[in-house]
């Protein structure tokens, strides 16, 4: 995600600054032969779980964003928070692309993150919590569009969040990576709820089925 972000960047620079001039092409080959790079120039199997845990955080913001373009036709003011959580979301795939076994001194400064976004999701989280009526029975993904878009995005994240947590406990990642997307599903979760009561949406609950 990280590169690709990167790469982006390079060709859209070159479009504006060199008319006439032909844009480097996306792709580059480099990983036809089943292996990317690492931040730190590592080259490793595409399966290897830090490149499942960037795959499922790109996945994330992916979720997210559709969560945002249904919530911003019904003109809820928290997309502009759904923005910043993408933002952010790149600097967690920036930490997860540079693995602390092989990462230098520039590297890490590059690519820290720290205790501060996961504080501000609390902020948030306690914000909605207080605005809703109580939770008295299980929830199922409902409540019109934005808020079952923003469901799926808290399912997405809790998957992001199991990739990152034994990168976590293997040292190759700073802990609040993994601290933010526990603290990120939460926040999904009170923001589909939120998003259902103020469009007036019913939020479905489980009901055992007779046997």
């Amino acid at each position: 995600m990280w590169r690709r972000a990167a790469a982006l960047g390079r060709v859209r620079g070159v479009s504006r600054g060199w008319r006439g001039e032909r844009a480097p092409k996306i792709y580059t080959k480099t990983g036809d032969a089943g292996f990317s790079s690492t931040f730190t120039g590592e080259r490793r199997q595409k399966g290897d779980p830090i490149f499942e845990a960037l795959g499922a955080t790109d996945e994330l913001s992916s979720a997210i964003g559709l969560a945002s373009e249904f919530s911003s036709e019904k003109g809820h003011m928290f997309v502009e928070q759904l923005h910043k959580v993408q933002c952010m979301l790149q600097d967690v795939g920036s930490n997860i692309a540079t693995p602390l076994s092989s990462a230098r001194e520039a590297h890490l400064k590059r690519t820290s993150f720290s205790e501060k976004p996961v504080l501000e999701l609390e902020q948030w989280i306690d914000s909605y919590s207080e605005q809703l009526p109580p939770l008295r029975a299980f929830i199922l993904p409902s409540g019109g569009k934005s808020s079952a878009a923003l469901h799926f995005s808290r399912a997405v994240c809790r998957r992001a969040e199991r990739c990152v947590v034994p990168l976590v406990q293997a040292g190759e990642a700073d802990p609040n990576v993994a601290k933010y997307l526990n603290r990120l599903s939460d926040y999904l979760f009170v923001l589909a709820r939120y998003a259902a009561m103020k469009e007036g949406k019913e939020e479905k609950i489980y009901v055992k089925p007779e046997a």
